[in-house]
C-alpha cells in the first residue's frame, strides 16, 4: 500500500534469533498457526489471515476481551460476502 520495503541483513542470520527473540518467536507462531490451522493460504487471501493473526496476538493475555470485541463488531455490521473479502484495493 504506498511502501517500499528494502529488506537487509543486519549480522549473521544465524544469530537472529538471539539478537530479536521476541520477532522470532511471533513470526514462528505465525507460520505455525497458518500451517496448522489454515494447512497454508493463498496470496490472494493473505492479508485476511495476517489481519486475524493481528486480531488474536493483540488480545491474547485477555481472551474474553476478544470475544467480546467480536461480540460487538459482529452486533455493529451485517455479514461479510465472498465479493467483499476477495475484493481487490
Amino acid at each position: 500500500m504506498g511502501y517500499r520495503h528494502h529488506p537487509r541483513t543486519q549480522g549473521d542470520p544465524r544469530r537472529a534469533s538471539k539478537i530479536l527473540p521476541r520477532v522470532h518467536r511471533v513470526f514462528g507462531n505465525l507460520q505455525t498457526w497458518l500451517r496448522g490451522t489454515h494447512h497454508g493460504v493463498s496470496a490472494k487471501h493473505l492479508q485476511a489471515y495476517l489481519d486475524e493473526f493481528t486480531f488474536r496476538f493483540n488480545r491474547r493475555h485477555t481472551p474474553m476481551a476478544a470475544f467480546q470485541t467480536l461480540l460487538g463488531l459482529g452486533g455493529q455490521r451485517g455479514a461479510t460476502t465472498y465479493k467483499e473479502l476477495c475484493a481487490v484495493e
